[in-house]
C-alpha cells in the first residue's frame, strides 16, 4: 500500500527508535534515524510516543534531535495540547509504529518499504546439493 496523504506516524521510542535498554538510551536500530529523517521530508508527521517522561523523556528527545529527528508533538496528538485527568491519555495518529506490534517490531528497512510502496531486492536463490550433479 502506498500512502499518498501526508501521515500522522506515532512513533514509540525503546525498543523501536533505539534498542530497548530503558532506563538508559539503547543503541539506535539500525535504519531508525534514516527512515524517520526520509519520512519528515516526505511531509509526515511524527509524534514521539512513549512510556517515558519527566527526564527520562526528555533525554529521548534530546538524543533524537541530536540524530537529526525533531518531533511534530511528544506524547499528545498536537503541540498546544495538555494532560489533565479528565480526557484520554490515547492519541490521534495514522499508523503506530511499536515493538509492541502483533508479531513484533518489522524494522526499519519493512517500514519504509511498506510506506513507500518500494519492494525489498529478492533474495538470490539457494543452490540445492543436487544442483551440483548437473
Amino acid at each position: 500500500m502506498k500512502f499518498s496523504e501526508h501521515l500522522i506516524i506515532a512513533v514509540d521510542f525503546d525498543g523501536t527508535i533505539v534498542e530497548d535498554a530503558y532506563p538508559k538510551i539503547g543503541k539506535p536500530m539500525m535504519f531508525a534515524f534514516e527512515t524517520l529523517k526520509k519520512l519528515q521530508e516526505q511531509g509526515h508527521r511524527l509524534i514521539l510516543w512513549t512510556y517515558r517522561n519527566g527526564s527520562r523523556l526528555d533525554e529521548a528527545v534530546r538524543f533524537c534531535e541530536e540524530n537529526g529527528v525533531h518531533f511534530y508533538a511528544v506524547n499528545k496528538s498536537f503541540p498546544e495540547e495538555t494532560f489533565n485527568g479528565n480526557m484520554s491519555r490515547k492519541i490521534h495518529a495514522d499508523l503506530f509504529i511499536d515493538d509492541r506490534n502483533i508479531g513484533g517490531f518489522l524494522g526499519w528497512g519493512e517500514i519504509y518499504q511498506m510506506l513507500t510502496n518500494t519492494n525489498p531486492p529478492l533474495p538470490e536463490k539457494k543452490k540445492s546439493l543436487f544442483s551440483f550433479f548437473k
